[in-house]
């Protein structure tokens, strides 16, 4: 992990400071870095401009969880580059393609840039999308038996501060991943094991489970994506592996069971 050492306080501008990555973030860069969201004490919200150049204010580096629309990042990098910001790491997706329009707003900006394609996050299963099912025992997903190899939020989160705040990370993408490919029934079944409350696992019809989103106020445009990442699981197209954990920090990544081991299941 980065010292930090040396880093003026507040340069680092943490977006999506009250994420499930943000506030990791925030949390390991502690002085260095300067939390932003709607809700923070620096405001930053994507859809009101007027609080980009604030929260922007002797800023070097910027950590980007992005927003829904390209074109506002484009605009945001474009600004940020203008007041002095000279890296940003960005939070991708895993199959991002090459020519995505949120990574090419970021290699454009003429300055260094990382890029992080994490696989889908454990924190799901006790803070976000499978929380509400899963405490109330049936989870149903179109994933099938597929298996994918889910990553602890917090190593995306370590992987994120070392190219932050280090040299010899500018212009990589990082592929991330946890250790091992599970199926949705497996982790289903290990999260049983220590929390001792039934689960049960449906596979249900992509356009079923899109629908469910849609009727719990997703847009279409989420609840869309979020089914045909689900399918890739299904179909296999997700199983592999990825290194990034270990090219960035040196080890293997957090296993599931040392996530639950510090989740609100243990």
């Amino acid at each position: 992990m980065s010292t930090l050492s040396g880093i003026k306080p507040s340069t680092i501008l943490v977006l999506g400071a009250t994420g499930k990555t943000g506030r990791r973030v925030t949390e390991l860069l502690g002085q260095a870095g300067r939390p932003a969201s709607r809700s923070s004490a620096t405001k930053f919200d994507w859809t009101a401009p007027s609080t980009w150049e604030p929260a922007l204010a002797d800023t070097t580096a910027v950590y980007v969880v992005p927003p829904e629309n390209p074109a506002l990042l484009a605009e945001f990098v474009a600004l940020a580059v203008k007041l002095g910001v000279t890296r940003f790491v960005l939070l991708s997706m895993r199959g991002a393609p090459d020519d995505d329009p949120f990574e090419e707003a970021i290699k454009s900006s003429g300055v260094e840039w990382t890029i992080l394609r994490p696989t889908w996050f454990m924190q799901n299963f006790d803070e976000d999308l499978f929380a509400a099912p899963v405490r109330h025992g049936e989870l149903a997903v179109p994933a099938g038996q597929g298996i994918h190899p889910f990553i602890d939020v917090l190593d995306i989160a370590e992987v994120a501060v070392v190219a932050v705040t280090e040299a010899g990370h500018a212009g990589q993408t990082y592929d991330l991943s946890g250790p091992e490919s599970l199926s949705f029934a497996e982790m289903l079944a290990r999260i049983v094991e220590v929390t001792g409350d039934p689960v049960l696992y449906t596979d249900v019809a992509p356009d079923e489970f899109a629908a469910s989103m849609r009727a719990l106020g997703y847009p279409d445009e989420i609840a869309d994506l979020v089914t045909m990442l689900l399918v890739r699981i299904r179909t296999g197209a997700e199983a592999h592996l990825s290194d990034g954990v270990q090219r960035v920090l040196g080890r293997e990544p957090r296993t599931f069971a040392d996530y639950l081991g510090s989740s609100s299941f243990a």
